[in-house]
């Protein structure tokens, strides 16, 4: 594993480890995060654009985050709150 590939999943770990919320706007940014280190992750492994990876993960992690409720997937209150 090279570094960017390490460095793309310590990102996503540190993503998951913030990522909660009880509101749709909540969600979507924490969905977002995860979507776009996720995306920079798989671009890394595959040796794809780190920049197209973010962006296509970040849009998939923010709608799947706007469009599922707190009683589909809670993680507890977000840090900022």
């Amino acid at each position: 594993m090279n570094w960017l590939s390490r460095v793309a999943a310590l990102a996503m770990v540190g993503t998951l480890a913030v990522a909660c919320g009880t509101t749709p706007g909540d969600r979507a940014l924490t969905g977002g995060g995860i979507g776009a280190a996720a995306g920079v992750a798989g671009a890394a492994i595959v040796g794809g654009s780190l920049g197209v990876g973010a962006l296509i993960g970040g849009a998939a992690g923010v709608a799947t985050g706007a469009l599922t409720g707190p009683e589909d997937i809670y993680l507890g209150q977000p840090v900022w709150e």
